[in-house]
């Protein structure tokens, strides 16, 4: 039988969290009515990630080398069978468990893609200068007001992805994701949903990692501005 649900996760070096966001996955699975898949894309991970999504996951499609998370996203998008495309971050841990209430708006016929918003993060990170940068630039392009604009917990009928046709590059894609959906007309709402995962702190990594999303959430708005999708 053909899935109607997919989760798609894009992985890089999640060797620590993927076995567990996987495990609770495969729980959640059991108790939903339609059929699902879950496909994992491993992005080149140097680690162990491949061998243990590959234990735990329907599918594995490994990048020989890293490719960023919106090719990893394209990469399960073709492998993926269902109806409603679900991505999901690797780290979630336990709490993926909660996936299917992200789903119901679907179900319910109520929107066409739906973005997590998680709950608040316990330990401090940076200022929230790629937030606001993500969630103006999607209102200046789009006219939505979002509240969760760099959430990768989001739920997408199959067509609105085949009719978007593009992905942005790295961090950038679900900004590129929701200005495309909401200027072709669908309709796109944001659901609390109680996900966690790992939140980079004020080390030199932590800003480094901001650093490059702030540069590619910046380089996603500028090619949607200068390309809308319509």
């Amino acid at each position: 039988m053909e899935p109607y649900i997919s989760v798609i996760i894009p992985a890089y070096n999640e060797q620590y969290y993927i076995a567990e966001t996987l495990r609770s996955l495969r729980q959640a699975c059991k108790y939903i009515e339609h059929e699902s898949e879950i496909v994992v894309v491993d992005d080149g991970s140097r680690d162990e990630t491949f061998g243990l999504a590959c234990t735990l996951a329907d599918a594995v499609i490994q990048h020989t080398h890293s490719m960023g998370k919106g090719a990893a996203m394209l990469t399960g998008c073709k492998t993926a069978r269902g109806r409603i495309l679900v991505f999901l971050d690797a780290d979630l841990g336990e709490t993926a468990q909660s996936f299917p209430s992200l789903v119901e708006p679907l179900y319910r016929e109520e929107a066409d893609m739906v973005i997590a918003r998680l709950p608040a993060a316990a330990k401090k990170s940076g200022f929230g200068l790629v937030r606001t940068l993500a969630g103006h630039g999607v209102y200046r392009l789009s006219g939505f007001t979002s509240s969760a604009p760099l959430s990768g917990q989001r739920a997408i009928r199959r067509e609105v992805i085949e009719r978007i046709g593009r992905m942005a590059d790295g961090f950038g894609v679900e900004v590129g994701l929701t200005i495309d959906a909401v200027k072709l007309g669908y309709r796109v709402q944001e659901q609390f949903v109680p996900f966690a995962h790992r939140v980079s702190g004020r080390d030199l990594g932590g800003w480094l990692h901001r650093g490059k999303q702030f540069c590619a959430v910046g380089s996603t708005l500028w090619n949607r501005w200068r390309e809308p999708i319509c």
